[in-house]
């Protein structure tokens, strides 16, 4: 497993799909600043501002990009969740938990059957 801590400013998902990771993000708490999450069906994101809790934070992580989900909350406890999207600006800090897996054991291709880009698990 690896531990990752993100600072204030970075940005969420981008910080994750730097270096080119491969494997699975198990686990992730921390607040930001505004997050870009987008809504099952809808076709890009939508911007939540104002301080925000990350309460969970799970997805893939290939070299050729990311699949994240996260749930957050807001100042009166509302929760929403979604697609995590670039944008994601942590507040005080992000603590992450990264399981990785061997390099090349995971793509991303586009999909004809669904018209989304999609896991592809290779056994190199």
């Amino acid at each position: 497993m690896e531990a990752l801590r993100l600072h204030p400013g970075d940005d969420l998902r981008r910080a994750l799909e730097a270096g080119g990771r491969t494997g699975f993000v198990v686990a992730g708490i921390g607040s930001l600043s505004h997050a870009e999450l987008r809504f099952a069906g809808e076709p890009g994101p939508t911007r939540i501002e104002g301080a925000l809790e990350i309460l969970t934070l799970s997805g893939s992580l290939t070299p050729a990009g990311a699949h994240l989900h996260a749930s957050v909350s807001d100042a009166s406890g509302r929760v929403l969740g979604g697609h995590v999207c670039a944008g994601c600006k942590v507040l005080t800090t992000a603590e992450l938990l990264v399981a990785p897996l061997p390099p090349g054991s995971l793509s991303r291709a586009l999909d004809a059957a669904t018209g989304f880009t999609e896991l592809v698990i290779l056994n190199p």
